[in-house]
């Protein structure tokens, strides 16, 4: 059984530690996700905390994930920016992936914008495209709210019927359009447990359900956001796409290089969604 009392004063000493460290308090948090850390240098006066230092945040053990929280102003907006993640694959529970988001809900924020790099299903698109999500598939056989709940939390059946709020996505697509980006869509993103990556028939599987992305990240903490009360947007960066009857060996390190070539357009994005919201 989860020590649901236990979660529940990690959660509240953890945000007590950064109500007393950070400038103000953030509106917008941003959770950046493989390849994907440099948004902090779009942020102005920004403080810097590493995970290390919050108490009871788990540790990121993935290279690509710098592991540190960043506080400052983007695009006008008190903002908070996880500098890297947690995943299921590393050893941790659903719960421990969505506790940074947690801690943050409880400081206040009210949107959550989250981002990933990911595989492409939909073989109408092309490697670098960012995907606006408008929904998802939950394959961790976890979930970050099982065991009790917390009342003063949030619900014990959150509704997912609209999961990714529809202001959010018309704001990140009308940016897109003022941007000029083109290679801008907006599809269904599936979460897999990981670390291993995906078998030709696991491709197949997973365009059948009717997913056009595939990651090992990110539904957890929008789980957890919902059941905050936030409002949220996912972006995928589509790192590559997989072809399941000519499919090509996949290496995480191509992954990473891929997130990290499409980062600018999409720090670009981000920031015109933040100022417009």
């Amino acid at each position: 059984m989860i020590d649901i009392k236990l979660h529940q004063q990690q959660a509240e000493e953890a945000a007590a530690f950064l109500r007393a460290r950070l400038p103000f308090t953030p509106e917008v948090l941003i959770q950046l996700g493989t390849g994907l850390g440099g948004l902090a240098n779009a942020m102005t006066g920004s403080v810097s905390i590493p995970y290390a230092e919050i108490p009871h945040f788990p540790r990121a053990t993935v290279t690509s994930h710098a592991g540190n929280l960043l506080c400052g102003t983007l695009a006008g907006k008190p903002a908070a920016v996880l500098q890297g993640r947690f995943h299921y694959y590393e050893g941790y529970s659903a719960r421990e992936v969505g506790f940074p988001v947690r801690v943050l809900s409880l400081l206040g924020v009210k949107t959550a914008i989250i981002t990933n790099a990911a595989g492409g299903l939909n073989p109408a698109w092309q490697a670098g495209a960012i995907m606006i999500c408008k929904d998802h598939l939950n394959l961790l056989p976890d979930n970050p709210l099982r065991g009790p709940n917390v009342e003063k939390w949030g619900p014990r059946f959150p509704d997912l019927s609209q999961p990714y709020c529809a202001e959010l996505r018309s704001l990140a697509e009308q940016a897109a359009h003022r941007l000029g980006f083109s290679e801008v869509c907006s599809g269904t993103y599936v979460c897999i447990p990981g670390p291993s990556l995906e078998t030709p028939a696991e491709t197949r599987m997973l365009r059948l359900l009717g997913a056009d992305a595939v990651g090992m990240s990110s539904v957890p903490e929008v789980i957890t956001a919902l059941h905050s009360g936030l409002r949220v947007l996912a972006l995928s960066v589509i790192a590559n796409v997989n072809n399941p009857d000519k499919l090509a060996p996949i290496r995480i390190e191509d992954i990473v290089a891929a997130a990290q070539q499409a980062e600018p357009r999409l720090q670009q994005l981000v920031v015109e969604i933040v100022r417009e919201m």
